[in-house]
Order: C-alpha cells, then sequence, then structure tokens
C-alpha cells in the first residue's frame, strides 16, 4: 500500500504542473515550402521527446515490454541473431516455403484469423505499416525542421535501423526459418514509407485521425543495464460527429485501448481507455511464435496533441503500473525533465529521469 501512496502523491503533484502546462506557450514552426503534418517543433510534451535515437531504442527494444523477455540490452546475441536475420533475409522463399504460402498469407499478410496465435498480421498493420509510416514521416519532417539536407533519406535510414534493430532484438536464438522478418522487411516496411510518403494519406491521418506518436520515455538502469519505460506508441482521437470536445479514442503499440476523448476549456485533453496488451511471447513450434494477452487500462492527458502525463495501469508482471510526465509538467531550475515511475507485481517501484536532449535518461529502484 505504500507503494499506491506514493503513486498517489506524485499524481498529485503532476496534477500541479499540468495546471502550468496548460497556459504554457510553445512555439509554432513556419510551414516552409511542405507541410508539417506530424512535426510542430512544439518544446513540451512527447513531440519535445521526438528525435531519431530514441525512436530507435523504443522501437527496436520494444518486445523488452513482455513478461518473459529479458529486459537487459547485453543479454541480447547481437551477431547470432543477425546471423539468423541475414538468413531468412537472403532465402526468403525457403522460409516461407518451409511455413507454407497459404499459411504466410492467412497468418503475416490476409487479416482474417480471430485466433491470437495466429493472427500475426495485426502487429503488420497496425505498428509496421501505419505505425511504421508515420514514424518515416514524422522522422523525414524531424529532419527537415533541423535544417538537414535530404530529409526523406535521413528518415529512410533512421526507420530502417529501427527495423533492423527490431527484428535482430525479437529473433532471440531462432535458428529455424521464420517468415516475421520477411513479411516485415520486405512487404510492409517498404510499403509503409511508400504509402506516408503521400500528402494525402499524411494528412487524413494526421487532420481526420489526429494521429500522434505518444512513446515511452526509455531509460537505462545501470546496475544491470535493463531498459525501462521502452515502447512506441500512438494515438488516434476521431470527433464525434456533432460535437467540439468530445472523440474516440485509439491508443496502440504492443497493445490496443479504446475509449474516448474531451478537450477542456483550458486547453488540455483528457482521454481514457481500456483493452488488451501484449504479455509474453509463446513458443509455439520451431519457428511460429504467438503471445497471450492481459487487460490494460489508462488516463492520457495531452496539449494540442503533445502528451503531458499518463496513467496505465495492466495485469502483467513487469509493469503492472506506470506514470509518464513528459517535459512542460515538472521543473527543476531552468530544466523540464521527463519522469517516469513503474511499479511490477510485487509493488518494487523502479523511478526515471531524461532529458528530451539525450535519447535515454537514467533509471534507478526507489524501494
Amino acid at each position: 500500500m505504500r507503494a499506491w501512496r506514493r503513486i498517489a502523491g506524485l499524481a498529485a503533484l503532476a496534477a500541479m504542473g499540468l495546471a502550468r502546462a496548460a497556459g504554457a506557450s510553445g512555439g509554432e514552426p513556419s510551414p516552409g515550402e511542405a507541410p508539417y503534418y506530424f512535426y510542430h517543433g512544439r518544446d513540451y510534451g512527447s513531440e519535445a521527446m521526438v528525435q531519431p535515437l530514441r525512436m530507435v531504442i523504443n522501437s527496436g527494444y520494444g518486445i523488452m515490454q513482455l513478461d518473459n523477455r529479458s529486459a537487459s540490452v547485453v543479454d541480447v546475441d547481437y551477431e547470432g541473431n543477425w546471423r539468423g536475420l541475414r538468413r531468412n533475409l537472403a532465402h526468403p522463399v525457403t522460409a516461407i516455403e518451409d511455413e507454407g504460402w497459404k499459411n504466410f498469407f492467412l497468418k503475416e499478410v490476409v487479416p482474417f484469423s480471430t485466433n491470437t496465435t495466429e493472427a500475426r498480421y495485426w502487429p503488420n498493420y497496425t505498428q509496421h505499416l501505419i505505425g511504421g509510416g508515420m514514424s518515416y514521416r514524422l522522422m523525414a519532417e524531424w529532419y527537415r525542421w533541423h535544417g538537414y539536407g535530404r530529409p526523406r533519406l535521413w528518415a529512410l535510414g533512421s526507420i530502417t535501423a529501427y527495423h533492423v534493430l527490431n527484428e535482430v532484438v525479437e529473433l532471440e536464438s531462432q535458428e529455424g526459418w521464420t517468415t516475421d522478418p520477411v513479411a516485415d522487411l520486405y512487404l510492409f516496411d517498404p510499403l509503409s514509407c511508400l504509402l506516408f510518403s503521400s500528402d494525402r494519406v499524411a494528412r487524413f491521418f494526421a487532420e481526420t485521425l489526429n494521429m500522434e506518436d505518444w512513446s515511452f520515455q526509455p531509460a537505462i538502469a545501470p546496475k544491470d543495464w535493463t531498459i525501462q519505460n521502452n515502447g512506441q506508441n500512438f494515438a488516434f482521437k476521431y470527433p464525434l460527429p456533432g460535437s467540439e470536445r468530445w472523440s474516440l479514442f485509439y491508443h496502440f503499440g504492443t497493445h490496443g485501448e479504446f475509449g474516448l476523448s474531451r478537450r477542456s476549456d483550458s486547453g488540455l485533453s483528457w482521454s481514457a481507455g481500456a483493452g488488451l496488451k501484449a504479455k509474453n511471447l509463446l513458443e509455439l513450434d520451431d519457428d511460429t511464435r504467438g503471445v497471450d494477452l492481459a487487460l490494460v487500462g489508462g488516463v492520457w492527458v495531452d496539449r494540442e496533441g503533445s502528451l503531458l502525463a499518463s496513467v496505465i495501469l495492466a495485469a502483467t508482471k513487469r509493469y503492472r503500473a506506470r506514470l509518464n510526465l513528459y517535459p512542460g509538467v515538472l521543473r527543476l531550475g531552468s530544466l523540464s525533465p521527463s519522469f517516469f515511475l513503474v511499479m511490477d507485481h510485487e509493488e518494487r517501484i523502479l523511478v526515471g529521469l531524461g532529458l528530451s536532449s539525450l535519447p535515454v535518461g537514467l533509471a534507478a529502484p526507489l524501494n
């Protein structure tokens, strides 16, 4: 119970910070020759945390959020996993034939099955096609905003780095043939960049669905070199017909929460939702994996689409509760750091602190 009281106290401090953040002013960039759909140069909230290296870390090590995967970056067999990935990518037809073309299309490509052990297409569409496409466009706008020449080429390099790292980390000693990286790297990832290269597509997701990147704030715990509080998340808000304040809300990553969002007079939007998240990675056979699911729910507070704070509860071991505060809520002198607190199923608490200029923060146990 002491752990929950600490969380309640921190939540009260966060509420006072949110009141200040609601009145803060963030500079709006000049649009230039091309529109900015996903990046607006805001110096508060989740948008202040956007940068290529953080995206690579959040996404590349995303599977480490699961309960039965090691969270230590030094436990990954990078060399061995890379050999396995390269083998499957060098012989994609052999990998597909090993599983069977029918199984490949039904499990990886065609969105029909509702069986969680077979519907591997779901993260392909949500995280790779839509999430990856938005990330590509976000990075292109970030590079352009910061004055890089050929921003789309830089964005393509960043996206490729995060997708390859993601596949290497996920593979983990899988020596047989697997079609997961074949579908991701040869089909969904290239399509995502092509899709979001279209201004019409980007405008639809940005202005009709109000899509935002609400990723977590990754941090390293030096004691055991674990990466904590990482993960790439996205949010949709679709305005309810006839309402200027209420929207349908969907938050997703390795999870999915449906709910409602309401914009207040102060300029803040409050969203709440519940759903399911990936809990454990299951080894179904020598070359097939699935996940089991757990209940999850949360509350999110944003200003103009830039996330300021979130509280997420889940029926998992590693992250039973998460509190994330983004820049603009807390202040330490002239600095406005990011802060997070996570609690596991045994009420052990880990806290983390970061700066928007750094790709990762530092984390340490509180009790």
